[in-house]
């Protein structure tokens, strides 16, 4: 699938540019892997592909507990979107395939 491997994010949120990795895999419509932050680790929650179209959940232990929902789209090894982050307002995130 085009959206499966390793991609390495930057979420342009208020506190400045904050870098993720992803290692993602899809089985049809569902998205599954894993998020590796300075904010906080873990599977990534509720995710979904449909084409080049994605989107997932992830926790967030720093600097407070929250869930940030995703939204993007893969370009051949690029990948962007938006983050939402709870009441904090949605921020921009682009990255590329590793």
């Amino acid at each position: 699938m085009a959206v499966d491997g390793k991609w390495e994010i930057v979420i342009n949120s208020p506190l400045g540019a904050q870098k993720a990795t992803l290692d993602i895999a899809t089985d049809g419509a569902v998205l599954t892997g894993t998020q590796q932050a300075a904010q906080g680790s873990g599977p990534l929650e509720n995710g979904k592909v449909d084409g080049y179209a994605l989107s997932w959940s992830a926790k967030i232990s720093s600097p407070m507990p929250l869930t940030l929902d995703f939204t993007g789209t893969v370009d051949g090894d690029k990948l962007s979107g938006s983050v939402k982050a709870g009441s904090f307002g949605s921020f921009p995130f682009s990255g590329n395939r590793v």
